[in-house]
């Protein structure tokens, strides 16, 4: 198969709460007479992402074509995970015109960049472009450049683990989407991009793109059809993780949470702010049932800032109320995470 007939993949990366999956969902709306199929990673065992994702199904990208892959890194599960994954997807009656990969916001993309040169798939698709998201108020804020503790200066660390995510994200990159521009404001915006410009002339990429946007709203021309080949462009994107055999995922942990009935959004979204306040908890996503309300609570919280919204009606589905807590590894104390929720 010629390069010209290889299915072009868009890997759609950035740290937790960035907008990768409202990214997608905009691009699945308007996907220029492709059809496309959706691969999702996810970091921990419960999935809420896919389950949005398929929620937004159509002709242009059938429920079928959107699959999820919970609980692990894709690029760590090549053989097991990741390969027959495209396999699947290549192998549909329709196969489709471009893939996106979400990958989990603690993902490290270049590894998963390797994973294309395998034998198997390396002459059937390519990768399109590396599309990397980050929270313009959260750059701004200083969140991805927190001191280390001592005991990491002791190790001989030189970057947080946030940092670290952050710095291989943007390393990777064919362009760098900074994203909730109606939060972080010009001023913010402005500290963002010096942050990403500076970060990114350090890796020796001085004419990265970055663009803004709001609510994932951007004309897919602008990321789409890049033709950037990021597979065969391993050199000029340097990682923390360069020479090694694989990369750690033990700086940051997972929890789920299974909660009653809630009575009042206002008390659980108070509450989820003061885990984030008290206990430095980065990240937390599930679905609610809420008390004499017919429809499921999707939470989607990014440190204290949380939203919280009716999305669809439980149906048959089980009034069961799950919710996917991530921080860094000594910041998860599951029974002070208990206690703060009220269970």
């Amino acid at each position: 198969m010629s390069d010209l007939a290889k299915i072009p993949v868009t890997i759609i990366t950035g740290f937790l709460g960035a907008g990768k999956t409202t990214l997608i969902r905009h691009l699945m709306a308007n996907p220029q007479g492709k059809r496309l199929a959706v691969l999702v990673n996810e970091f921990g065992t419960v999935g809420v992402d896919g389950d949005i994702l398929k929620s937004c199904a159509d002709d242009n990208c059938p429920v079928e074509n959107i699959v999820e892959l919970a609980n692990g890194c894709i690029c760590c599960t090549v053989a097991e995970d990741f390969i027959p994954t495209i396999e699947a997807l290549l192998a549909l009656p329709k196969r489709p015109d471009h893939i996106l990969i979400e990958t989990s916001g603690l993902a490290l993309p270049k590894p998963l960049l390797k994973a294309f040169d395998w034998p198997g798939i390396r002459s059937l698709i390519t990768v399109d472009g590396v599309i990397t998201l980050a929270d313009a108020e959260a750059v701004a804020a200083g969140h991805f450049a927190g001191e280390l503790s001592a005991a990491q200066i002791a190790a001989g660390e030189h970057d947080t683990p946030l940092g670290e995510v952050f710095e291989d994200q943007i390393a990777c990159a064919d362009i760098v989407l900074l994203t909730k521009a109606d939060l972080a404001g010009e001023a913010g915006l402005s500290a963002a991009r010096a942050v990403v410009q500076a970060e990114a002339a350090e890796k020796n990429r001085p004419h990265l793109p970055i663009l803004t946007l709001s609510e994932g709203v951007i004309d897919p021309r602008l990321i789409l059809g890049l033709n950037a080949a990021a597979e065969d462009d391993l050199l000029a994107r340097p990682s923390h993780h360069d020479g090694e055999d694989g990369h750690e995922h033990d700086d940051f942990n997972s929890l789920v949470v299974t909660l009653p009935e809630v009575a009042s959004v206002d008390a659980l979204t108070a509450a989820i702010t003061r885990l984030a306040r008290e206990q430095k908890i980065l990240r937390v996503k599930g679905y609610v049932a809420v008390q004499g309300k017919p429809m499921r609570l999707l939470v989607q919280a990014v440190g204290e800032r949380v939203r919280a919204q009716f999305d669809r009606p439980w149906g048959t589905m089980a009034r069961s109320s799950h919710l996917v807590v991530i921080a860094e590894q000594g910041d998860l104390d599951e029974a002070a995470i208990r206690q703060t929720l009220g269970i």
